[in-house]
């Protein structure tokens, strides 16, 4: 595109648009990028004009387009910021910030590349959303292009993170046409096969129908026009990608799909719409469970249109999807529409409270940034967040919260809010008491029931789906372990000290610090408690020179603890823990307060507890500086224990009533179930392993010698293994 037909195409719809800026824009990355090529040959000066030919197509400004010229020139040119802002102002050197890579910084690994760019991008277009309209129309072109690229990873690369990234950005910000393409020219690398199949099979289709969509269109018109609709129809095939996901989701073959062509009915206001639909489900039967209103409930995005299916002329089912022309711009173009109206005044700018329900997405996904810390995790987060079909529910008050498929309860909570997330404890849906685990559905009404104390279950993770969820519950879970692998790790060294008649402070962990390069004492705490380095590590640099000779002995076995001398047995008190934190139980053993028990370090996940008769503990019987002495710390007065869960393995007799008889003395004795398996099963017995949650092994041992006691039992042993 020459200099000439770019800005003939500003000004086609935007004569005011600042003519000398664009022109300084084209000269000036003309120069910029010289004799630079791109993979294709072509002078590399022809991407960025294509880009602001792309903008030009959105009908943007010229300060978008000339950004779209100027978008690659930090990155891969000498131009400096100081230039940029010098020439063309501070508006488009933030845009052109905002669109560059982080490619000067030596990063961990592509994929930390990838979601720190990204990172970068969301911050950048928060505050301008030309950014992201830059970067998309930058990936189009380079998709476009593609093929060019001679290596094969690095176009399956490009066409992943196209996949992943920019289309479910594409699809938030409204953009259909433009997702749609860049789905299809990802599809064409990752799955060629696949697209070459589904497009011979529309092409046999084409041969085979003549010009049905064509028809079909005629069909509409006339049906409508008799009954005094004034319409524009149009009918297109469905993108070989669109028709292949919807095989996976469906699990169906090609020739079982019937909705291959859709069709569109543009009419003048919203009233019209719905007059237009019951023309359409007068004249022929609908698919029941096929229509959808998004004017009343829009998507996230803004879109808003009415679908429906049926089977329409020729007896075709047909997907037709109706709305207004704005409406159809909006659909198109997306926020490029919503930020044309905005820029020319316009009486179809969004209104504030639909534009805030717009963008809400992208003020979810700036949340998740404060809240992690990690890129990766940001990236993966993110992902979830965009990359979902949406259910709709309301709350108590009607407000509408949208969400991804299969949310649950939790999801819900974290949507309204990340304080009412972290405070749940239950909720009612429809009016009725349900699990926080709930998947929850279309047209549901949620009410959430809280404590007043955070506490976030790291089980929520198993079932939580949204972004948001995740991330929020991540926070809580590291912060809580921050404070107890400094609760533990203190206990150790102030135990570890006392041989030495050293207390445990700041001052004495000074060379600690500075030869572990750690920013204070409560680092040396927290990374001792959690297994980073050792309590004899840490002894070992404050004390040089006098290295006990610990490391050649074998691991002493910790002595029984009394339930009397608790406060003298020297072990470091444990309580009972939230699973996942500083200090958990072993799978193995099932440790219960009044066992013996003792602790292994693991190296970044804190202390592993077994009880003294473990077998696993052969494994680390030459590992004596990971053993630590652990303690049962009882409970104060008046305090509620948590539970501890115990395993018993059971075999019983094959008769009716046996196992209403296992769990009713085991709920007489009050013990709770969490979990049931039958492990064998013969003629006349069943073998079982039961996991009972319990106060004490005092408690599990006074509902074992119960178990034993009836006659439908045949044995009971505590599982050791």
């Amino acid at each position: 595109m020459r200099q000439v037909e770019l800005l003939e195409k500003v000004l086609a719809y935007d004569p005011t648009a600042d003519e000398d800026l664009l022109n300084r824009a084209y000269v000036f990355s003309m120069k910029a990028h010289g004799a630079q090529k791109r993979a294709s040959g072509d002078p590399y000066f022809s991407h960025p004009v294509e880009v602001a030919g792309i903008l030009a197509g959105m009908k943007l400004d010229a300060t978008a387009i000339a950004t779209g010229l100027l978008h690659d020139t930090l990155e891969d040119t000498v131009a400096t910021p100081e230039e940029i802002q010098k020439n063309f102002g501070a508006d488009v050197l933030r845009l052109v910030d905002g669109v560059t890579k982080l490619s000067r910084i030596e990063l961990q690994s592509d994929r930390t590349r990838q979601a720190e760019n990204f990172r970068k991008l969301l911050l950048a277009m928060s505050t301008d959303i030309r950014v992201l309209l830059v970067k998309l129309a930058d990936r189009l072109h380079n998709m476009r292009t593609l093929h060019f690229i001679k290596d094969p990873d690095k176009r399956r690369r490009i066409a992943k993170e196209t996949m992943e990234i920019y289309v479910p950005l594409a699809d938030r910000i409204g953009m259909q046409d433009l997702r749609e393409e860049l789905e299809d020219l990802a599809f064409a690398e990752l799955n060629g096969d696949a697209r070459a199949s589904i497009i011979a099979r529309l092409d046999q289709l084409r041969t085979e129908g003549g010009s049905l969509v064509d028809r079909i269109v005629d069909r509409l018109k006339r049906t409508l026009a008799e009954s005094g609709v004034e319409a524009w129809v149009s009918g297109r095939e469905k993108r070989p990608f669109s028709i292949w996901e919807k095989m996976q989701r469906k699990n169906i073959a090609f020739e079982q799909l019937s909705d291959i062509m859709a069709f569109r009915i543009v009419v003048a206001d919203v009233a019209t719409c719905y007059h237009a639909l019951g023309v359409v489900h007068q004249t022929w039967p609908s698919v029941p469970g096929r229509f959808k209103d998004y004017l009343s409930t829009p998507k996230q995005n803004g879109y808003r249109s009415l679908h429906t299916t049926v089977i329409g002329p020729e007896n075709k089912r047909i997907e037709i999807q109706i709305r207004t022309n704005e409406m159809h711009a909006i659909a198109d173009l997306g926020v490029a529409a919503h930020w044309q109206y905005k820029q020319n005044g316009g009486s179809h700018a969004p209104a504030p409270e639909a534009e805030a329900r717009q963008y809400r997405w992208l003020r979810e996904l700036l949340e998740i940034l404060e809240q992690t810390s990690d890129p990766e995790e940001f990236l993966e987060h993110t992902k979830l967040n965009m990359f979902q079909d949406q259910v709709f529910c309301f709350s108590p008050k009607g407000d509408l919260i949208a969400l991804p498929r299969d949310a649950t309860v939790v999801d819900f909570a974290y949507a309204v809010h990340s304080d009412v997330g972290d405070t749940a404890v239950g909720a009612k849906v429809n009016g009725r008491v349900v699990p926080l685990r709930t998947v929850l559905r279309n047209g549901d009404q949620v009410e959430i029931l809280r404590s007043k104390v955070p506490a976030p279950n790291p089980t929520w993770l198993n079932f939580v789906k949204s972004g948001r969820a995740k991330s929020c519950i991540n926070r809580f879970i590291r912060q809580q372990q921050r404070g107890q692998y400094h609760e533990l790790g203190k206990a150790i060294l102030v135990k570890a000290f006392k041989e030495h008649d050293t207390a445990v402070n700041d001052k004495v962990l000074e060379p600690v610090v500075k030869v572990l390069k750690l920013r204070n004492a409560d680092d040396v705490f927290v990374g001792v408690g959690e297994g980073n380095f050792t309590a004899r590590q840490v002894v070992n640099i404050v004390f040089p020179g006098q290295k006990g000779d610990e490391a050649d002995k074998a691991p002493p076995l910790p002595r029984p603890h009394r339930q009397s001398d608790h406060g003298k047995a020297g072990g470091i008190p444990i309580r009972g823990l939230i699973p996942g934190m500083a200090m958990h139980f072993a799978g193995c053993c099932h440790p219960l307060p009044g066992d013996r028990i003792v602790g292994i370090v693991t190296t970044g996940k804190g202390v592993t507890i077994h009880t003294i008769d473990c077998e696993t503990l052969e494994q680390f019987a030459e590992q004596p500086e990971r053993w630590i002495d652990l303690a049962w710390d009882p409970p104060s007065d008046g305090e509620k224990t948590h539970g501890h869960v115990g395993r018993v393995n059971l075999l019983i007799n094959n008769e009716p009533g046996a196992l209403s008889a296992v769990t009713t003395i085991i709920a007489k004795h009050k013990g709770n179930i969490t979990n049931l398996k039958i492990t064998n099963r013969t003629t006349d017995f069943f073998e079982m392993f039961v996991d009972i949650e319990v106060r004490d092994l005092k408690h599990l041992t006074n509902i074992i010698a119960a178990l034993r006691a009836t006659s439908a039992i045949s044995s009971v042993e505590r599982a050791r293994s």
